[in-house]
């Protein structure tokens, strides 16, 4: 793995987010299903991202790429003639297993890297065959990769179990607007990470198709519905611009970070709240722009993170640095990412002497005034865990390495020069 070495350094500046990668991922895919052209405007551009955008042209998409924007055009879903490799993305692998029923009949092979092919899927697989479809994964054990008999989404009810994963809800969404039947979804067990879904209906609804809800337990969608072609804004990504709050928060620094917008739902803009409890000045500044500024540490807290798991390592990192102990709960999903984020972030914190104890959902964090550092940390090959710990280490008093560079190029390609405009001294090693 690419190494970096992050000297202490102070958070200071001015940089602009990068888009959402959820909402580029759902508007790529909801482009698949309407006759005609569809444009993304300020799109991410990253390797998860591009992992759909490929598999969108696999099932018949014309793309056309400029500077801030991605046209798509489809007329009607082929059959993909190769096996659709969602690399390193849980969200092309889980929404592309759905819409591969409603594909010409034959048989659709889905597949992902080593990490993606540990990730679950028999919630989803089981959703499906009840939904009429028939798909399987290869090895029997409800992992990827996984072959989908295509030719039709026959409809009818469906139970899937909300607690593992909200793109299993999201991809049965977007696939159903166009199954032969009515499709009724019931969510059984606690929904997680339930704005994700919010985002999956609001792009929906952007494009023309219905959705009828009761809360989150319960979906009614009418089937064979056309929907239009759409233009879409992609916000800014505050799972993104979450790392860079919490470097102000670490290093007793000041950022401000522009286009974020709080319109459409987004889990991950919880981080202001947070930033806000740890003692931080959070103010808007022309409507899409945040002015964070950061002195002293805080008391720690509890957070309950079950609809903004992507926060788990950015809290987690924060708490380090406060006078007390944090709490961070309703996270045992965070356990099926890249990585396993709870045991993941407990050991490297470990190594800098922070005292950690793993819970069932979540972690217990003793936080301390100072951080000595001058240890090697593990990103344990997950773009999330990477840019933690790289922000955890500009507020050491030796610095740090930290592992897995690569990875960033999953979410935040720009993360790194991001880092060094707001004045964090990196460098590859």
């Amino acid at each position: 793995m690419v190494r970096v070495y992050v000297e202490p350094s102070r958070f200071s500046g001015f940089v602009e987010a990068v888009p959402s990668k959820s909402y580029t991922h759902r508007v790529y895919s909801t482009s698949l299903l309407v006759n005609g052209r569809s444009v993304a405007l300020n799109p991410l551009f990253s390797s998860d991202t591009e992992a759909t955008l490929n598999a969108c042209r696999m099932f018949g998409a014309e793309t056309i790429l400029s500077k801030g924007k991605v046209e798509l055009s489809c007329r009607r879903l082929k059959l993909p003639d190769d096996v659709v490799n969602a690399q390193n993305s849980g969200t092309t692998l889980r929404f592309f297993t759905a819409l591969s029923s409603l594909a010409p009949p034959g048989y659709v092979v889905l597949t992902g890297d080593e990490s993606l092919r540990k990730r679950p899927m028999q919630p989803l697989i089981d959703a499906l065959k009840m939904l009429g479809v028939e798909c399987w994964s290869t090895r029997g054990n409800g992992l990827a990769p996984i072959v989908v008999k295509s030719g039709g989404l026959r409809g009818g009810e469906v139970e899937i179990r909300g607690d593992v994963s909200s793109q299993f809800i999201s991809a049965l969404l977007i696939s159903s607007v166009k199954a032969e039947k009515d499709v009724d979804i019931i969510v059984r067990e606690e929904q997680v990470s339930k704005q994700y879904i919010d985002a999956t209906i609001k792009v929906l609804e952007n494009f023309g198709f219905k959705i009828y809800r009761e809360g989150y337990s319960y979906y009614h969608v009418r089937g064979g519905q056309e929907g239009r072609p759409s233009v879409f804004r992609v916000p800014g990504d505050f799972s993104s611009a979450s790392f860079l709050i919490a470097g102000a928060y670490l290093t007793g620094g000041e950022v401000e970070i522009s286009n974020l917008d709080t319109t459409l739902p987004q889990s991950d803009s919880k981080i202001i709240d947070i930033a806000k409890d740890f003692g931080c000045r959070v103010e808007f500044r022309s409507g899409d722009t945040i002015y964070v500024k950061c002195s002293g540490i805080g008391e720690g807290g509890e957070y309950v993170l079950t609809d903004s798991p992507d926060l788990l390592p950015v809290v987690a990192v924060m708490a380090v640095k406060t006078v007390g102990e944090t709490i961070i709960r309703g996270v045992e999903h965070a356990k099926f990412k890249e990585s396993d984020r709870i045991n993941s972030t407990a050991i490297e914190l470990k190594k800098l002497g922070v005292d950690v104890e793993v819970l069932k959902d979540g972690l217990k964090i003793k936080g301390r005034e100072e951080v000595e550092g001058g240890v090697e940390l593990s990103s344990h090959s997950d773009h999330r865990l990477f840019m933690a710990f790289t922000v955890l280490a500009s507020a050491t008093k030796k610095g740090c390495i930290v592992d897995g560079l690569e990875w960033v190029k999953v979410s935040y390609p720009e993360f790194i020069n991001h880092l060094k405009k707001l004045n964090v001294s990196i460098r590859e090693i």
